[in-house]
């Protein structure tokens, strides 16, 4: 008795979405539209979607306000939230094989990288419905014998969330749960590429029970879309994930009316082997340190640190590794690494591995773009590896967001934690020794929101929602997930009672 292998499924083809405003699924006012077309085979049409109008804009934009002020969301019973948000969780996790594929023919990442990001997008929903349940303040009264203190937690308002095209569910979760658990109202704009689950949430959102104009979705051109919801009087915060140049634009357009602002933008994370650690496991959580999602991750390992004395066995080790990762359709389980996500970032990427070229860096691994069966039509490139990298070097600073490893020797530790730390991002680090002494010493005094120990991804912020997730220096302003998360949606208030 034989059994044939099960046929590997096939892209997204042919969907076709409306903006979200007010509840209600409306076209453009211009009825312009966009489309999106699969990474990895761009003859496939995935979705086509509107193209958003300042008119739009301003009408997803009224509708929040008027869903906030008339408290229908605000003011709800926590319950009732706590139980819209846990309706959303299940019915993630009841299509989850459809979301994941979904989410694999917009971004271009293998599948079942797409079901872990749908698995724990559900995970940070049902933990901010727990959490929408103990908002707490504070009550002062032992200060004096005449006078009560009292410390509330408000809802901000109106919150804009602008998202990015590389995790477009999960980094929209992110924002989206913690901002209906205290009460706020939305109106979102995710990346042009990558629109199609943000929609699907809308859709799922909506018939779990969300008041209209609570969540509203619109598509379009940042410089439209985007920049009208930073600069709106009528939004009170904007939630901001992408590049660290576009965030400085944001901030400056948040500036119209002192609105609070979030932002998570880029990273050049060192990622540091000592001699003692145990090599093989640094060895794979290094590959999916760098090459996940192609390496379009913002706190991606991309500065690999290794010291001199274990530094050619590990490249040996870690090269032979990468040589053995399927690279290819993302709808094939086997498939480790996809296509970039467009022809511009994969004009980026060719663009930085001359630039390492051209500064004498040693290419020790890919550096083109990958053909052949059938990838030429998708945006693939190869797994790359520069070694013997100098932290001055271009490619050592600036953040490449494609598959592109970095790697730099060190003889000391002071050596290793001055490099790390020389750098404009301040995203996440990792640090990989049996020696728990040195290991919290450098998570310590390395200047990173996020280090892990012994791992990179695995733990942390994209696998524990109750931790905060966020960046030092130029990585960015505030946390997301956690109570601190929370935190960046409310507002505090204090009341003063003087008692007769």
């Amino acid at each position: 008795m034989t059994t044939e292998a099960a046929p590997t499924p096939s892209a997204v083809s042919g969907k076709e979405y409306q903006l979200l405003i007010n509840g209600e699924w409306v076209p453009a006012s211009s009825g312009e539209t966009l489309e999106r077309r699969y990474p990895a085979n761009t003859d496939v049409l995935v979705a086509t979607f509107p193209s958003a109008t300042v008119e739009d804009t301003d009408k997803a934009i009224a509708a929040a306000r008027a869903a906030f002020d008339s408290g229908s969301w605000a003011k709800a019973p926590a319950r009732q939230r706590a139980d819209v948000l846990r309706k959303v969780a299940q019915t993630i996790r009841d299509e989850m094989q459809d979301l994941a594929r979904l989410l694999a023919s917009e971004v271009g990442k293998p599948v079942s990288e797409a079901g872990m990001e749908v698995t724990l997008t559900a995970d940070v929903f049902e933990y901010y419905a727990g959490l929408a349940m103990n908002i707490k303040g504070q009550a002062i009264s032992n200060i004096v014998d005449d006078a009560l203190g009292l410390i509330l937690k408000e809802p901000v308002g109106v919150v804009g969330i602008i998202t990015p095209w590389n995790f477009p569910m999960l980094l929209a979760t992110w924002k989206i749960a913690p901002a209906l658990a205290t009460g706020c109202t939305i109106v979102i704009k995710p990346a042009t590429y990558t629109p199609c689950t943000t929609f699907e949430l809308g859709r799922i959102i909506t018939e779990a029970g969300a008041p209209k104009g609570v969540f509203n979705v619109i598509t379009g051109s940042g410089k439209i879309v985007g920049d009208r919801l930073a600069s709106s009087i009528d939004v009170d915060k904007i939630a901001f994930t992408g590049s660290t140049e576009v965030g400085q634009s944001v901030m400056r357009a948040a500036a119209s009316n002192v609105k609070k602002i979030s932002l998570e933008l880029g990273g050049k994370s060192p990622n540091i082997v000592f001699a003692d650690a145990n090599l093989q496991s640094a060895v794979i959580g290094s590959l999916f340190g760098i090459y996940l999602n192609a390496g379009q991750v913002c706190q991606a390992g991309s500065r690999l640190l290794v010291e001199e004395s274990v530094h050619d066995q590990f490249v040996e080790m870690f090269s032979n590794f990468v040589g053995g990762m399927k690279i290819g359709d993302p709808m094939d389980p086997a498939t480790r690494m996809g296509p970039v996500v467009s022809d511009e970032q994969l004009n980026t990427v060719e663009t930085y591995v001359k630039a390492g070229q051209d500064e004498k860096a040693s290419l020790i691994l890919g550096g083109n773009r990958k053909t052949g069966d059938g990838l030429d039509k998708g945006y693939f490139f190869e797994p790359t590896i520069f070694d013997k990298v100098d932290n001055r070097m271009k490619i050592a600073q600036e953040e490449i967001f494609g598959p592109v490893l970095t790697i730099i020797p060190f003889s000391t530790p002071q050596e290793a934690l001055k490099i790390a730390n020389e750098s404009m991002y301040g995203l996440a680090a990792a640090v990989w020794t049996q020696d728990i002494d040195k290991a919290l010493k450098f998570a310590k005094n390395i200047r990173a929101g996020t280090v892990w120990i012994n791992s990179y991804h695995t733990a942390g912020a994209l696998g524990v929602p109750v931790m905060p997730f966020g960046g030092y220096k130029q990585s960015g302003i505030g946390r997301e997930l956690g109570l601190e998360g929370m935190e960046m949606f409310m507002e505090t208030k204090s009341i003063a009672i003087k008692l007769n």
